[in-house]
């Protein structure tokens, strides 16, 4: 008899124990600030009792940022800087300068590379910056995010909105993403597009790629806009000579890489150009509407007729 009371008050304190190796185990910590800040045994046994109250949710306070497409990263730096974010030259200072050759600025540190994170940067050339790639959206941030981490949510976007059929589709047609946003990012400063209307785009995407086809010079003012950072939509004399990759009517080509940050209709217009007869055309200022010629006399007719 006695030693079946000690057996069972053995197993008794077996079970005990096994249950405060569990209790410590998974609140430990907790447990040990309850012991730490309270002098209450009750505060203890209600623990054990009926386990941890739930902590209280710390929500870290947001703020919203808008980039608009066809913004270059000097708009966005600007931007930035304007609601007082972080100072211009931090953004340009981590993702590139606009229009700079890295290879031929030895004093400048180069932009950080993210490729390691993202496979769609494989193919751009790390002596140019990240124009193209901060993509336009609207993106809800930590007030304490640090600059590089709003570049890696935009690169993350970016990532998520070319799709694997667009990037399988640019492989079918032997093109790199480079080229690709490259192009995207004329299509986005040279053609009206909406978020439902992209016919003109794609036209106008059809125009470009063809003179590529036939060598002939892309011949655009967004690409000298982008070089003389200025908004003009003609350009004229000495600005048509000037001695730079990025002047698509002096070289033939697509220029050294991406004027602005093209948003998901002008990817795609460049992806899925729209192939017509048409080789010029022009938009009438104050115009949305595209003004198409087969011939370079019938273009100069349109010349004088809308941009007299």
């Amino acid at each position: 008899m006695k030693k079946s009371v000690r057996n069972n008050r053995l197993y008794s304190f077996f079970i005990i124990l096994i249950i405060l190796v569990v209790l410590l185990s998974l609140y430990g910590r907790r447990l040990y600030k309850l012991i730490d800040n309270s002098n209450s045994s009750q505060s203890i046994l209600s623990f054990l009792i009926n386990g941890p109250k739930e902590e209280e949710i710390i929500y870290k306070p947001e703020e919203t940022i808008q980039i608009i497409e066809g913004w270059t990263n000097r708009s966005i730096s600007q931007y930035f800087e304007s609601i007082g974010k972080w100072q211009s030259e931090e953004l340009l200072e981590l993702v590139g300068f606009p229009a700079v050759d890295y290879r031929k600025e030895e004093d400048m540190p180069l932009p950080k590379d993210f490729s390691n994170e993202f496979t769609f940067l494989n193919d751009k050339p790390k002596h140019y910056g990240l124009e193209g790639y901060l993509f336009p959206d609207t993106y809800r941030i930590y007030a304490d995010a640090s600059i590089e981490d709003v570049v890696i949510k935009m690169l993350d976007n970016f990532d998520k909105k070319l799709t694997a059929e667009l990037r399988e589709e640019i492989t079918k047609q032997g093109k790199t993403v480079y080229e690709i946003i490259t192009m995207a990012s004329i299509i986005e400063k040279e053609a009206p597009i909406t978020s439902t209307d992209d016919y003109d785009a794609r036209v106008v995407s059809g125009i470009f790629w063809g003179r590529l086809k036939i060598g002939q010079a892309l011949q655009s003012d967004a690409t000298l806009s982008y070089l003389f950072n200025d908004n003009n939509p003609q350009h004229k004399g000495e600005e048509l000579e000037v001695d730079s990759l990025y002047n698509t009517y002096k070289y033939r080509g697509l220029p050294p890489g991406p004027i602005c940050n093209p948003g998901i209709q002008a990817i795609r217009a460049a992806i899925y150009p729209i192939n017509t007869n048409y080789n010029y055309f022009l938009t009438p200022r104050d115009s949305q509407q595209v003004i198409y010629a087969r011939t370079y006399e019938e273009h100069l007719q349109n010349k004088y007729k809308y941009l007299k």
